[in-house]
C-alpha cells in the first residue's frame, strides 16, 4: 500500500499498466474525447474544487481526466471496497496528478477514511454513485454545504436515498440524478447492466447458462437488461416482482413471472438488482435447491440477507476467486458471488466503455450546469436538462456515423398548433 498526504492507493508502480488499460477504454468513448477536447480550451470548472465518490475503473479515469482537462481541481475515492482497479488508481495518481483514495479490498473503516479525504478537499462539487459522499457531509461535516454548489448522482440506489434526504427536509443543496437521463438508463443500465452482470457471472463461476434457470429479482432497467442477455446466453428466464406493471411487461417481454419463494425452488442462479434490502431472504434460502448460485447487481450487499446465510450454513469456502460456498445443514450447497456486492464489478470490470461515454458525458456535462446555475437551483433533486440529455445522444449519433431527419417547419408547426384536426 502506498499513502501519502494527497493519495492511498496500492502500489504505484502498477501506473503504466494502469494507463495501457485507461488509453483501451478511450478509444470507446468518442463522446467523451470530444468534450474533453472542448473543454479543455473552454476550462469551465476552473477554481471549482470537485470530490467524487466512483467506481475506480478505466472509465472512471477517463471521466477524471476530462474533468481535469474542464479546470476541475479533483480528488477521487471509491464508492466501493470491492470495485477499485489498483492499477487504474495508480496511473491517475502517477500520470495524471490525480489524487486518488482507494484500494481493492479496502476495510469499512479504510472505505469510510477515504471518503473523509474527500470530504477534506472542501468540494464545491461532488459526484457520487450510491450517495455515500453527499449523506457523510450532510451528516458529519455540514459546515462545507455553504461553499457547494451540488452535486451529481450516478445510479438509482443513490437517488432512491437522495430523495429520502429532500422528503425528510434533509437536503440541503440541489443534486442533479445523472442516473435519471434518458440517454444514461435506457443503455447503461440495459446494455451496461445487462452485459457486465453476465460476465461478472459467467468469470466467477465458469457455468454454462444455456438450459438453466436463471431469475431475475427486479424488472427495472438493470433487470430487463440481465433478463435480456440472459435469455440469449439459452437460460429459462424467471422475473420477480413487486410492482404490476413490471410483472406485465416482463410476462409479455416473454418471462415467466412468479414469487420468489417459488422461483427459488426451481433456479440455478439468483440474481438481485432492486435497490432495496434484504429482497433474497431466510424464506427463500431455506427452499433453494442445492448448488444455486447468488448474486447481487444492486449497488450496496444489502440486497440478499447475507448474516441469514451464515447462521444457516454448517461450514463455507472460497472455492474459486469471488464464490463464497456455503454448505446448509442439510447438504445443500449456496453459491454467493462477490460477497454480495456489485457482482458486475467486483468479479468482473464493470459496464462496457462504451455505454459508459454517455453516462459520464451526462456527469461532466451536468458539473459544468451546476456550476454555471447551482446558486439559482432549488435544493432537491433535479433531473438532467433535456438539452444535455439530447446533446449526449447527438455527439453518439454523430461518432457513431449515423444521421437521422428533423422536422420540417410546416411539421414543427403542427406539433405546436390545435387548431387543425380531421
Amino acid at each position: 500500500m502506498v499513502s501519502g498526504r494527497r493519495f492511498d492507493i496500492k502500489d504505484l508502480s502498477l501506473a503504466e499498466q494502469g494507463q495501457e488499460r485507461i488509453d483501451w477504454a478511450l478509444q470507446e468513448m468518442p463522446v467523451l474525447q470530444r468534450l474533453m477536447e472542448r473543454y479543455s480550451h473552454e476550462q469551465p470548472l476552473q477554481g471549482i474544487r470537485l470530490s467524487a465518490c466512483l467506481h475506480i475503473t478505466t472509465e472512471t479515469a477517463n471521466l477524471a481526466r476530462a474533468l481535469k482537462a474542464a479546470g476541475a481541481d479533483m480528488v477521487l475515492c471509491a464508492s466501493n471496497p470491492l470495485s477499485t482497479q489498483d492499477d487504474v488508481a495508480a496511473a491517475l495518481v502517477k500520470q495524471h496528478a490525480i489524487p486518488v483514495f482507494a484500494i481493492r479490498g479496502e476495510s469499512t473503516a479504510v472505505y469510510y477514511r477515504h471518503i473523509v479525504a474527500a470530504m477534506d478537499h472542501k468540494p464545491m462539487l461532488t459526484m457520487d454513485d450510491g450517495a455515500d459522499l453527499v449523506s457523510q457531509i450532510h451528516k458529519s461535516r455540514p459546515e462545507l454545504i455553504g461553499e457547494m454548489l451540488g452535486s451529481t448522482e450516478e445510479t438509482t440506489t443513490g437517488v432512491i436515498r437522495l430523495r429520502a434526504m429532500a422528503r425528510d427536509g434533509a437536503l440541503q443543496l440541489p443534486v442533479i440524478a445523472v442516473n435519471d437521463a434518458m440517454s444514461k438508463h435506457l443503455f447503461d443500465n440495459r446494455y451496461g447492466t445487462g452485459q457486465s452482470a453476465l460476465d461478472g457471472v459467467i468469470r466467477a463461476t465458469n457455468i454454462l447458462l444455456a438450459g438453466k434457470n436463471f431469475c431475475v429479482v427486479g424488472y427495472g432497467w438493470c433487470g430487463r437488461g440481465i433478463a435480456l442477455r440472459a435469455k440469449g446466453h439459452g437460460a429459462h428466464v424467471i422475473v420477480t416482482e413487486v410492482d404490476p406493471l413490471r410483472a406485465l411487461e416482463a410476462s409479455m417481454d416473454g418471462y415467466r413471472v412468479m414469487p420468489l419463494k417459488e422461483a427459488a425452488k426451481l433456479a440455478d442462479f439468483v440474481i438481485t438488482a432492486t435497490g432495496d434490502k434484504h429482497v433474497v431472504d431466510r424464506p427463500h434460502l431455506e427452499v433453494m435447491k442445492d448448488g444455486c448460485v447468488l448474486a447481487n447487481s444492486g449497488h450496496f450487499n444489502v440486497e440478499i440477507n447475507i448474516e441469514a446465510l451464515e447462521e444457516m450454513a454448517a461450514e463455507r469456502h472460497r472455492p474459486r476467486p469471488s464464490v463464497d460456498e456455503y454448505r446448509m445443514a442439510d447438504g445443500r450447497k449456496l453459491r454467493l458471488l462477490a460477497e454480495g456486492r456489485l457482482v458486475n464489478l467486483a468479479a468482473a470490470e464493470g459496464h462496457p466503455s462504451a455505454v459508459m461515454d454517455m453516462s459520464f458525458a451526462n456527469q461532466l456535462l451536468c458539473a459544468i450546469h451546476l456550476a454555471k446555475h447551482g446558486r439559482k437551483l432549488e435544493k432537491r433533486v433535479h433531473g438532467v436538462p433535456r438539452e444535455i440529455d439530447q446533446e449526449v445522444a447527438k455527439l453518439k449519433l454523430a461518432a457513431m456515423d449515423i444521421t437521422i431527419d428533423q422536422l420540417t417547419e410546416e411539421q414543427q408547426d403542427y406539433l405546436s398548433s390545435w387548431e387543425e384536426g380531421t
